[in-house]
């Protein structure tokens, strides 16, 4: 299994970054994303401290260890010059925290991260299906989630994907340590929708 969406404490997650990994490696993933939110503020800070660790991480647990970042909270229109400077910044993978309906972010959220080719749109909520269709012609992930909060639009999300052809990625959003979903439960959710 594989996770492009995780959190450590140089977030809202509780846990450092070895530890972070280790529990994944222990849980049976093959690859973790590490994509702590940032914004304007703090993106010179988070992206590089997990760059650095990263690398050794992923040689002394046997697990590859991607360096990323979520963009949360970022009004639209400094999505995509933050989409760039994250990448700019070291990160490889970048998300965005989309229009869940469980943590309301600026409308149009949505939209600007396809837009600006942003990795993974995650919990994108009621996403339209013009922007389901950009984001597959823009080769952005729309995020199946199985974070409680942020999965009640999970069924919204992968039917419309399964009508457009838009690519979608099964992410856990992790926080806590018990976050982490088995190959099972992982299944379970995708069968949910």
């Amino acid at each position: 299994m594989i996770d492009l969406h995780t959190h450590t404490f140089y977030s809202d997650g509780c846990l450092s970054p070895s530890e972070l990994v280790y529990r994944a490696k222990v849980a049976g993933y093959e690859a973790i994303a590490i994509c702590d939110h940032i914004d304007q503020s703090n993106i010179d800070f988070v992206i590089p401290r997990i760059s650095r660790v990263c690398e050794s991480l992923s040689r002394e647990y046997d697990i590859k260890v991607i360096t990323g970042a979520e963009l949360t909270y970022v009004p639209p229109k400094l999505i995509a010059g933050m989409v760039s400077e994250a990448r700019k910044t070291g990160a490889n993978i970048v998300v965005v925290h989309g229009e869940t309906p469980s943590e309301t972010v600026p409308p149009g959220t949505n939209h600007e991260a396809i837009l600006a080719g942003a990795d993974i749109l995650a919990h994108p909520g009621q996403i339209t299906r013009e922007d389901v269709e950009l984001a597959k012609s823009k080769g952005v992930l729309l995020e199946i989630t199985t974070r409680k909060m942020h999965s009640s639009t999970n069924g919204h999300v992968a039917k419309l994907a399964g009508e457009t052809g838009a690519g979608l990625v099964l992410n856990t959003d992790t926080h806590d340590p018990e976050d982490f979903r088995s190959d099972k439960q992982a299944i379970e959710a995708v069968k949910a929708c």
